[in-house]
């Protein structure tokens, strides 16, 4: 018997998150988020074996993050039902062969957990058979009923948000999903299904970095949480560069910076094709180091299909706040033979500062052609070149 060990649930499609890829498998400083996850328990001394839950279609996926990471702690890879509940029931069935004392259930989809907290849960479901991670609640919680009115306002000194790892002795959790099983108990969360057996469950003591990735704003706070543990040099400036580029399509509406020009064409895409927004959004986000537009707003994600790009860069200036950023300044050069677009360029400008944030005087905006060289000197499309320079909130 081993003293502990870890299932980690990564078998979701994280359909809020957008895209086409599973989440778990989208980097994060440069390594599929996943490999962060397992890097934790791994790093964890009181962890001796780790089965690793994936998606039936992504298991060769799974296995190569594991071999290129050297998780060597990986007994098992195998593969996620449709539900939570059966992933993780997967990942037990899978250790049983170790049968190991304590055993931690943890999201794939939480990359930033810390050893210590590992540590933490582990103690306490060693000493009282079960725990969840959580962190006191800091907002003050409303309880509604189904047309949003407020019914009671619980005191926050009682209230905290649940994390993973959820630990527990493993004969105790195996003994929870047999009896959900065979009484046909509809199972949502493994704590839950401990607690109406009748058994306690406790809290251990998690962080407020140890988050669940679950949207693009939430990659950028993790994005940024790992700055900070690399101790990242504070800085007052920082500058992106985007660019971008759009080719004509018959039966488009031209937009250009918001504005809705008179053309024959307007420019394809999966958006509203705004090239302008986009190469800006670019640059803010390269600025922060935040990726590019097609990690956040992926022309896969039907529900982008015609999105206004100007939204899309408000959702930009968005994600930056989030991680301490603010928008000081863009400049950009629209590159296109035809149609003119110089009578629209003041509109442009306050569009892209509406959008933003900013004041006109902080948004530059200008319009060359190249002499009738390369494409957009033939008319097959547009292009932008967009400098932006972001200041600490």
């Amino acid at each position: 018997m081993s003293q502990a060990a870890a299932v980690i649930a990564a078998a979701g499609r994280g359909t809020r998150f957008g895209g086409g890829l599973p989440k778990v498998y989208v980097s994060l400083g440069g390594r599929p988020m996943l490999d962060w996850s397992l890097c934790a328990y791994r790093e964890c001394d009181l962890i001796e074996a780790i089965a690793l839950v994936a998606a039936p279609d992504y298991l060769d996926d799974a296995r190569r993050i594991v071999e290129d990471g050297g998780h060597d702690r990986v007994c098992a890879v195998v593969a996620g039902g449709k539900e939570r509940p059966e992933s993780v029931r997967a990942g037990l069935d899978a250790l049983r062969g170790v049968w190991p004392e304590i055993v931690c259930i943890h999201d794939g989809a939480r990359p930033l957990v810390a050893p210590d907290t590992i540590e933490r849960s582990i103690e306490v479901a060693r000493e009282r058979g079960a725990a969840v991670a959580a962190v006191p609640a800091i907002d003050t919680i409303k309880r509604c009923d189904d047309r949003g009115r407020i019914e009671a306002t619980p005191p926050r000194g009682v209230l905290y948000h649940a994390q993973t790892p959820q630990t527990f002795r493993y004969e105790l959790l195996i003994e929870a999903y047999e009896r959900a099983e065979a009484e046909g108990m509809d199972v949502t969360d493994d704590a839950s299904l401990v607690e109406r057996m009748g058994h306690p469950v406790y809290v251990s003591e998690g962080h407020p970095d140890n988050l669940k990735v679950t949207t693009r704003e939430d990659l950028a706070r993790a994005h940024w949480i790992l700055r900070r543990r690399e101790g990242a040099e504070p800085v007052s400036l920082r500058v992106g560069t985007g660019y971008d580029v759009h080719a004509f399509a018959e039966g488009r509406e031209l937009i250009v910076g918001g504005v809705h020009i008179e053309s024959d064409r307007g420019l394809a895409g999966h958006s509203d094709a705004d090239v302008l927004f986009h190469a800006i959004s670019d640059a803010l986000l390269g600025a922060a180091a935040l990726g590019d537009i097609g990690l956040h707003f992926p022309d896969s994600d039907p529900e982008l299909a015609g999105a206004d790009s100007a939204e899309l860069a408000a959702r930009v200036a968005e994600m930056l706040a989030d991680v301490g950023w603010r928008p000081a300044n863009v400049d950009a050069t629209v590159i296109c033979e035809r149609p003119r677009l110089a009578p629209h360029i003041p509109q442009m400008r306050r569009n892209v500062a509406f959008a933003l944030g900013l004041a006109v005087e902080a948004v530059s905006v200008k319009a060359t052609t190249t002499e009738h060289l390369g494409f957009e000197g033939r008319g097959e499309g547009i292009a932008v070149q967009a400098t932006a320079l972001i200041s600490p909130t």
